[in-house]
């Protein structure tokens, strides 16, 4: 078999007139890289109107710690507090009287239990009475340190240092820094120097235990206001905080206030606060710390808890300067700035890392 010849194609016809086709295109025009909008073009956002963040949890720790109830207010407490102290003693001796009457074992039962209440209760005063001579003793050095810098005094300076001394003999800790000052007292000859070198030799290593202990507040007071969504449980938890650094404050700088001595050095601290202006933060802190509320648009919360922080550091440098028993001389004095940069930084970071 053989196969069939191939017919060849012929040229295939397109009709010009049809009117189905499409229509030409218009001619496309490329574009530029100079014309394309530029992001640098686009108009800036105005945050000048945002609310920043407010300290309103420190701002209640300050008028819950730092108002001072006036002299009625005062009379009122002392007067119901003995009454009640009173009436309570007055209940106790008459139930003991009968319960001496109708079961004796159970009354003298009761009469030692009493007496050993007592005895506590005295005991607890007297621990009040020397935390207060304690912290009187700082407040003496402070005046004689004022005094003989005033007065450009040798002698008076001495007397300070060896007041310093006096505090810190009954901690074995400081036994180094003590036998250093003795050993160098005798190499100055005026007020500033002595009083520069006891600060140095003494007060140095409390002040880093004092600035950890207000980097620790300072986070916790922040991290509480930014996470805990209570309004009175932030307030409870930064009166908390402040409370326990102040007297820690105090037991660094050997004066370890007792529960009523504690809550009167707070006041203190926040009555210094309140004179100073310190509580009322101003823009230049809200600003620095928010800043200038980008923050407070993105987390109103974290922007309140960092600022509530930075009021804690300043807390707890107005602890330092009523419980230091010198002023500043060669030491620097604590920054907020540094101190809640330092809070933060352990906030979100391993401490062993650091």
């Amino acid at each position: 078999m053989t196969d069939a010849p191939k017919r060849p194609r012929g040229p295939v016809l397109m009709p010009l007139d049809d009117d189905t086709g499409t229509r030409p295109r218009p001619p496309r025009t490329e574009t530029r890289a100079d014309d394309a909008p530029s992001p640098a073009d686009a108009p800036a956002i105005d945050i000048s109107d945002a609310p920043l963040p407010q300290p309103r949890t420190m701002q209640m720790v300050a008028r819950l710690v730092g108002r001072p109830p006036s002299r009625l207010t005062r009379l009122f407490i002392n007067a119901g507090a003995a009454l009640f102290t009173f009436l309570l003693g007055v209940m106790a001796l008459d139930f003991i009287d009968g319960l001496m009457t109708r079961y004796p074992l159970l009354g003298w039962i009761a009469v030692t239990l009493f007496a050993v209440f007592t005895i506590a209760a005295l005991g607890m005063a007297l621990r009040e009475w020397r935390a207060w001579r304690r912290m009187a003793r700082i407040d003496a050095l402070q005046r004689q340190a004022g005094a003989a810098l005033a007065a450009e005094s040798l002698d008076q300076a001495k007397a300070v240092a060896d007041g310093l001394v006096a505090l810190y003999a009954k901690r074995p800790e400081m036994e180094w820094q003590r036998q250093r000052l003795a050993d160098r007292r005798a190499e100055t000859f005026d007020a500033q120097a002595l009083l520069t070198l006891a600060e140095t030799e003494l007060l140095a290593g409390l002040d880093q235990q004092a600035r950890r202990e207000i980097e620790a507040a300072a986070r916790t007071v922040a991290a509480t206001t930014a996470l805990v969504p209570l309004a009175l449980a932030d307030v409870a938890a930064a009166l908390a905080a402040n409370l326990r650094m102040i007297r820690r404050m105090a037991e660094i700088y050997g004066g370890r206030a007792g529960a009523v001595g504690g809550w009167r050095l707070a006041r203190t601290v926040m009555t210094h606060l309140i004179a100073t202006g310190a509580v009322a933060a101003g823009d230049d802190l809200i600003h620095t710390m928010a800043g200038g509320g980008i923050l407070a648009k993105l987390s109103r919360r974290f922007g309140e808890g960092l600022v509530n922080g930075a009021l804690t550091a300043r807390v707890g440098i107005a602890a330092m300067e009523v419980c230091r028993p010198l002023p500043f001389l060669s030491q620097p004095r604590p920054k907020v700035g540094n101190l809640v940069s330092r809070a933060l930084t352990g906030l979100f970071s391993n401490d062993d890392a650091r």
